[in-house]
């Protein structure tokens, strides 16, 4: 059994998706198929339960699954403690991060890193996407922290993980107790959401476009606080992250489908500049904790 086996299990597990997970690791599908069929042969036992496309654990996958956690995690620590016991870390990284992503995600990569890297300023940027990208180009920002990044010639993009998005609605909603919501059914019904010209926003409103609806969009903001609010206070649901909600108090979610709206996290770079070693150091642990 090699280490890259149970990286690829890992992702695998995570994502439940042989497209997804190849994707993330930057191989082939028929490369994560084989090498996870050689960790299944090597072990001698199922980790993966196939029906069609979707697959999902085993119960030997899943006991794997906690013990190549706790092993990785283990050993993506003791590196990166080697490498500060040999050169400790110095200088200045300016990260670019969209309103829309997590605070709470973020500041747990914030986090880590400082403890880690103590002797590194960082200056965090909290930006539209499309500035995001403009301040790349312009080497104002060392990188820069998306969803649905850009195709920009000159920027290239390295996911970190996708997310579906929920419908959020009050306890007290009409929808209080649905658990699935096929997108057809907000047809004509109260929203409120990010403005236009999020890349978040754009995703939906295609979204709506293949379901052959129109919602009543009743109010659009740039943060997701006051959509929150909204939505706590009146009959009014909105489409957002997990990831986003803060208080959870009186909402509720719903998971959408037909279509389901999902995002992908990506790091965002410029591809014609040189990275110092402090934020290549900030994407091995992003993409570690992806």
């Amino acid at each position: 059994m090699e280490l890259r086996h149970l990286r690829y299990f890992k992702t695998l597990a995570q994502e439940l998706s042989f497209t997804k997970a190849a994707a993330r690791l930057h191989v082939t599908q028929s490369t994560l198929s084989h090498q996870i069929k050689q960790l299944e042969d090597e072990i001698g036992v199922d980790l993966l339960q196939r029906d069609g496309k979707k697959i999902s654990l085993t119960h030997a996958g899943q006991t794997l699954l906690q013990t190549t956690l706790r092993t990785m995690e283990d050993l993506d620590q003791t590196l990166r403690d080697l490498k500060l016991q040999d050169k400790p870390m110095t200088g200045r990284l300016v990260i670019g991060v969209t309103h829309t992503f997590s605070m709470r995600l973020l500041g747990q990569y914030l986090a880590e890193f400082v403890s880690h890297f103590p002797l590194v300023k960082l200056d965090i940027k909290e930006l539209p996407a499309i500035e995001i990208e403009s301040k790349l180009l312009a080497d104002e920002l060392d990188v820069g922290v998306a969803y649905a990044p850009t195709s920009l010639p000159g920027l290239w993009v390295e996911p970190l993980f996708s997310e579906p998005l929920m419908l959020v609605t009050s306890k007290r909603h009409p929808f209080g107790n649905r658990k699935r919501l096929r997108m057809v059914e907000l047809h004509n019904q109260k929203l409120a959401l990010l403005s236009p010209n999020f890349a978040t926003r754009v995703m939906l409103d295609a979204c709506f476009k293949q379901a052959g609806i129109e919602p009543q969009v009743v109010a659009e903001t740039n943060t997701i606080f006051p959509i929150l609010q909204l939505v706590k206070s009146q009959y009014i649901a909105t489409i957002i992250s997990e990831r986003a909600i803060a208080d959870r108090s009186d909402l509720h979610t719903i998971i959408l489908q037909d279509p389901s709206p999902t995002r992908t996290a990506a790091l965002v770079w410029n591809k014609h500049r040189h990275y110092s070693e402090v934020a290549l150091a900030f994407a091995s642990l992003v993409k570690t904790r992806g």
